[in-house]
């Protein structure tokens, strides 16, 4: 009788979880491309091409983010998508944002902080990240006719000084200054978005910390 209610207990619970998770992914974190169906998403940790020991952490290259913070990275790419010519250089199907990182599950969180323990570069997954929260994302820009990245400071996931938004700008080309700064500059004051001092590539919403640490995996 003990060991049927304790496997009642462990199905009931088990049921919860997964209702729980369908409401958080149906009411906070929608899929990225349902509201601009035209962004790049290449999830780096949805392959082995990143630096946790090549490891592929999630199942899927879907990338989902929290709704709020969508609509501010729309507006990004909606202007993005306008540019013909920029810094001396033609563009002529425009600019677009392409996406490294969005939503991750905490449990994902431990596992690379147990490979890289640099809370500078990897949140402590103990008070979370803003991405367990579907709130950041890390990104770049490409050009929309070759699919090329515009020329950055440093690779994603470079947990090196020349990463950060502080990094000497006369230690950079010109060029690769101008787009860290482009990209910084219509992220936060068009977008609305903060950048974080460290990453070149990381921005999340102002208000982030208002919404749950989530843990499920986007199948």
């Amino acid at each position: 009788m003990k060991t049927a209610f304790k496997i009642f207990l462990i199905l009931f619970f088990f049921s919860f979880s997964i209702s729980v998770q369908s409401q958080n992914i149906s009411s906070e974190l929608i899929p990225v491309k349902e509201l601009i169906p035209n962004i790049v998403v290449d999830l780096k940790y949805a392959s082995t091409d990143n630096v946790f020991n090549n490891q592929k952490l999630y199942a899927s290259n879907e990338c989902y983010l929290l709704k709020e913070l969508i609509l501010k990275l729309k507006t990004v790419q909606d202007s993005l998508n306008n540019i013909r010519t920029l810094n001396g250089k033609n563009y002529p199907n425009g600019i677009g944002i392409k996406i490294w990182d969005g939503y991750r599950p905490r449990s994902i969180q431990y596992l690379m902080f147990e490979i890289f323990s640099d809370p500078t570069f990897v949140a402590d997954p103990e008070t979370g990240s803003s991405h367990n929260r579907g709130g950041a994302v890390d990104l770049t820009l490409v050009d929309l006719l070759t699919m090329k990245e515009l020329q950055m400071p440093t690779k994603f996931d470079d947990f090196t000084a020349a990463a950060g938004h502080d990094f000497p700008g006369n230690l950079l080309p010109s060029d690769v200054l101008f787009n860290r700064e482009f990209l910084k500059k219509i992220m936060t004051e068009l977008g609305g978005i903060d950048s974080y001092i460290s990453e070149w590539w990381h921005y999340s919403l102002k208000n982030n910390k208002d919404y749950p640490l989530l843990d499920f995996q986007i199948k």
